[in-house]
């Protein structure tokens, strides 16, 4: 191998340097193996109690839960709010850090019940804290069934039922209303007979 020139040489070191000092393209990224993000295991979410009330046309839900260790170690919880195994609506609970307040906290959802039919229907609740769409952290549910008998304003005002009519064969049925209009017949023809006999 013949003896290389100053201009060879110069051009040598120039591609070495080039090429140690090359970024990397994104064709050429190095490749990192994928890695599921953990849930701090620390972190816990728990529904400790969700409670129904039956109202007109309305079913509210009380729920309960608890955020542990801290909840200064959660920004955001997510409850997803099933029906019927069909999800309904999705809440986004902001967690206001706080050294006063405790790690019990509660909400009430309302749901709008009119023409849904009387029956056992579950309703679940499931909380998460989300790390990113689609991925879902302590993550916990809780499920009850609810026995839902609808309401209606007259069914908690009135206790008793009222008489609408009455009828018979060969009878003459007199209702309250005629009662008085012949006690006030009475009373006027008693008081003209007492008039006629003071006159006498």
């Amino acid at each position: 191998m013949g003896k290389l020139t100053k201009t060879q040489l110069l051009r040598e070191k120039t591609d070495a340097a080039v090429k140690q000092s090359k970024q990397s393209t994104l064709d050429n990224l190095p490749t990192v193996p994928d890695s599921p993000v953990e849930a701090d295991p620390r972190k816990q979410i728990l529904i400790t109690d969700i409670k129904p009330s039956i109202k007109v046309e309305e079913v509210s839900l009380q729920i309960n839960f608890r955020l542990a260790p801290s909840k200064v170690a959660f920004s955001k919880v997510n409850a997803d709010l099933y029906f019927s195994k069909t999800k309904i609506h999705t809440l986004c609970l902001n967690i206001l850090p706080s050294k006063l307040s405790g790690d019990t906290f509660e909400f009430t959802v309302t749901l709008f019940m009119k023409g849904i039919c009387a029956g056992a229907y579950p309703i679940k609740l499931e909380m998460y804290d989300l790390w990113a769409p689609g991925e879902k952290l302590t993550s916990t549910s809780k499920e009850i069934n609810l026995d839902y008998i609808p309401q209606t304003r007259e069914s908690k005002w009135v206790k008793i039922p009222t008489v609408k009519c009455m009828g018979g064969n060969d009878l003459a049925i007199i209702a309250n209303t005629e009662k008085e209009i012949y006690r006030d017949i009475e009373k006027t023809q008693k008081r003209e007979r007492t008039s006629k006999r003071d006159s006498w």
